[in-house]
């Protein structure tokens, strides 16, 4: 992953209701959650959720599949693991990992 896409990404996350959305979508797993169900469970006029769904799937974090007449909304875990590992796989890279002062 580069820094732009993760920047894009964390930008994205780092509105509150995305960020509520996100979690909603990644605690529901493969199955994702009809809109319909996470405007419910969220409490967010259509509208407002539509806005912040188009955001999430520009940058890549959520995908939608519509089945007949439902709409889909899916985390997508590989982008997720990404953007994690971006934050993680160089943790302490210029010192030893060890213990944390004071602990």
């Amino acid at each position: 992953m580069n820094t732009e896409i993760a920047a894009r990404q964390l930008e994205a996350l780092g509105n509150e209701t995305r960020l509520d959305i996100y979690r909603h979508l990644v605690r529901a797993g493969h199955a994702g959650l009809p809109v319909g169900h996470l405007q419910e469970r969220m409490g967010t006029p259509a509208s407002t959720l539509s806005h912040h769904l188009k955001r999430l799937l520009a940058t890549e974090l959520v995908t939608q599949e519509r089945q007949s007449t439902v709409l889909i909304c899916r985390a997508r875990y590989p982008a997720m693991r990404a953007l994690v590992s971006f934050l993680i796989d160089e943790c302490c890279a210029d010192e030893a990992c060890g213990p944390s002062p004071g602990a």
